[in-house]
């Protein structure tokens, strides 16, 4: 997904709101425009220009596809005497709709109006950071003004502040187009630091990441800016692994501790013993003797759980392991990233380098096309798509995902090659399959349950299912589907017997399809407070845009029948394992998601603990407190079996043995507090 909330968009915009602009209306870039790349390793997504017109104003100009979801956007910028945005216009259209935003100043007062949101306040020398806009665009303006203020600071509007710091140069470029660029990670927008590449003398370069903006003639550089950014990231990490991972000097008891225990259920009055990474005693406190030199932990009013799972987290970069770590989430299955940045951070964990939760990683293997995965190994045959699986086992992968543009028909194959290496077959459902059909090829897993309600949908809907269809096709038409009759009846008596699990990520669904622009998400609710005002503005994100014959309501009432093929999975004994396809923030709303369909507590939890450890056939080892057992817990202030949402209050957690405390981890990882409670 591009929405995630640690990956804020910086941009900006000003002046009167008008109707949509169509693209064909929006800005032409001159010729000498500075041009852009929009890219990734899996091949190129879009282009950006930039340009300044003779009245000084700063143009840039946006167009976006990725996956089948399209950005089409202007924006003009012009900088008032303390060279901050006064007037700033967004145009165009997103996923989510009209982009139109604005800001100006007038007679001392700033004003701003955008999809999600409106505001004015008095104006003090600050930078508006718009909700929405081009990534091009709003970075150069943005870092340059970051760069010349003299301690590298600034504040924001409409809120926060901004700071600068130097992580590395860089060469690109060969012969006469060789230039020295200059790494700066910046702090302040969101819990991970933003990186940016500007040139020696501060102008805006590029970016580098999972989708990148370089300049063209440089996109060659990517895959060594990539490996610099990395490196440069990392060299923050052993410090982090040293002030905040502790080794016990002996034994850890958790005392008179509710905990939920064997992987399906809650006991009170526990007492849990741990000594040398390992749950060594497991019982009533009356009968669990304390060691003399253990380090005690009071669980009055507290419950102890297992370390969470996210089932479906993209790893963002090394900062990711603390931020997860303080949401309770010790284990992450990565279904999809830069494999070399993948394997670079295993080795820096194994090292003791890197403080991050265990990451099981599946390799994202796609079709080329336009729709390609930014992500993905990109493959054009058959052949490609073995060697692929071969070169996933032999890198330590643990499965392998496939996408929405890979060939149906290589699916069986490349399944069989998978399955003879012991490695996990799960993925989206490629273009023109149904659920079914990737099933009797070989799937074990189908991701995302919009891909499961697919075996209902037209053909039309099918064939097109590697782009926004899969959503806007979704939205349609599952509102009217008959989950207790053929298709549906029969594709979960298939699932059933052959034992297939779903990764249903139906916080995502609730995402797209439930709010308008401007709405508070459920999910993120209890964190508003606590992290970078600029973070949490976009939590009022709405979802996709509803097509002009619909209505929000209809879009609602097909996510109602979402949830609904979760629960009849669920009755049926399909695994369901919780993922977030998100930051993490969002794991304890899929499990309030699951309750609300009718699983219970326990049955929530079990879906983010020993459900996808039994899935990767791990659970021996790890996913339940149990003695025997790698000692990953959790402790939690309140009562999950009775408010689910109480997995969110972390206080102390533990790490194959080793000791973090919650309060220190949300530090480190950008929070101001611990979250609320939302009624």
């Amino acid at each position: 997904m591009m929405k995630q909330i640690i990956s804020v968009v910086l941009i900006l915009s000003g002046a009167t709101m008008r109707a949509q602009v169509p693209s064909d209306q929006l800005a032409k870039p001159p010729a000498d425009a500075q041009r852009f790349t929009i890219l990734s390793t899996a091949g190129t997504h879009g282009k950006a220009s930039i340009w300044t017109s003779p009245d000084g104003t700063l143009w840039s100009r946006e167009s976006i596809l990725l996956r089948g979801q399209v950005w089409e956007m202007d924006q003009s910028i012009k900088l008032g005497a303390d060279g901050m945005p006064s007037a700033l216009i967004v145009r165009g259209v997103t996923p989510q709709g009209d982009a139109a935003e604005t800001f100006t100043i007038t007679h001392g007062v700033a004003s701003w109006k955008s999809p999600i949101d409106s505001g004015h306040q008095p104006y003090h020398p600050a930078f508006y950071v718009a909700e929405g806009g081009t990534n091009s665009g709003g970075m150069q303006v943005f870092i340059e003004a970051l760069l010349k203020s003299p301690d590298k600071s600034m504040p924001l509007l409409p809120g926060g502040r901004a700071r600068a710091e130097k992580l590395t140069d860089h060469t690109v470029g060969s012969g006469p187009n060789a230039k020295t660029v200059t790494l700066w990670a910046v702090t302040g927008l969101s819990p991970s630091p933003q990186t940016v590449w500007t040139t020696a003398d501060g102008k805006f370069f590029g970016t580098a990441g999972g989708l990148s903006f370089l300049p063209v003639g440089y996109e060659s550089d990517l895959i060594a800016l990539d490996r610099a950014q990395d490196d440069a990231l990392a060299a923050r990490s052993p410090a982090l692994v040293k002030a905040l991972l502790k080794t016990p000097a002996g034994p850890v008891a958790f005392t008179h501790v509710r905990a939920f225990v064997d992987g399906n259920h809650y006991a009170e009055d526990q007492t849990v013993v741990v000594d040398n990474g390992v749950i060594t005693l497991v019982g009533t406190a009356a009968s669990v003797p304390v060691p003399k030199d253990a380090q005690v932990f009071d669980g009055g009013g507290k419950t102890l759980v297992p370390g969470l799972w996210d089932s479906h987290m993209h790893v963002g970069d090394d900062s990711s392991g603390p931020f997860l770590l303080a949401l309770g989430i010790t284990s992450a299955r990565d279904p999809g990233n830069d494999n070399i940045l993948t394997l670079a951070r295993a080795k820096r964990r194994a090292n003791g380098e890197l403080l991050m939760p265990m990451v099981y990683p599946s390799m994202l293997i796609d079709g080329k096309g336009p729709n390609t995965a930014q992500v993905g190994t990109a493959v054009s045959s058959q052949q490609e798509a073995i060697a692929a699986v071969d070169k996933a086992k032999a890198e330590g992968f643990t499965g392998i995902k496939f996408y929405g543009t890979y060939n149906p028909a290589w699916v069986a194959p490349a399944a069989a090659e998978a399955h003879k290496l012991g490695l996990h077959v799960h993925g989206h459902v490629p273009a023109g399959m149904r659920p079914s059909q990737a099933i009797a090829a070989g799937y074990d897993e189908i991701t995302h349950i919009y891909f499961v309600m697919m075996e209902a949908m037209p053909d039309s809907v099918v064939a097109t299912s590697n782009g926004i269809n899969r959503f806007n096709g979704t939205g349609r038409y599952a509102k009217d589907v008959n989950l207790n009759a053929p298709p549906i009846s029969t594709l979960i008596q298939t699932m059933s017997e052959k034992k297939i699990a779903s990764d249903p990520t139906l916080v995502v669904g609730e995402s797209l399809f439930v709010p308008e622009n401007g709405d508070l998400s459920p999910a993120y609710a209890p964190y508003v407070g606590t992290l970078p005002p600029v973070t949490e503005r976009s939590f009022r994100q709405g979802g996709f845009a509803v097509p002009k014959d619909l209505t929000r309501a209809d879009f609602r009432k097909s996510f109602a029948k979402l949830s609904d093929l979760v629960a009849l999975m669920h009755k049926n004994g399909i695994t369901i394992v919780a993922g977030t396809d998100g930051s993490g923030l969002e794991l304890v709303r899929e499990l309030e998601l699951y309750v609300a369909a009718g699983f219970t507590p326990e049955e929530a939890l079990e879906a983010a603990t020993i459900a996808p450890a039994h899935m990767l056939g791990i659970d021996k080892t790890t996913g339940s407190i149990a003695a025997g057992k790698t000692a990953d817990l959790v402790l939690v202030e309140g009562d999950p079996s009775k408010r689910i949402g109480d997995l969110r209050n972390t206080r102390t957690v533990m790490m194959g043995g080793k000791l973090m405390d919650a309060d220190a981890l949300r530090e480190a990882s950008g929070f101001s507090g611990r979250p609320k409670t939302v009624q």
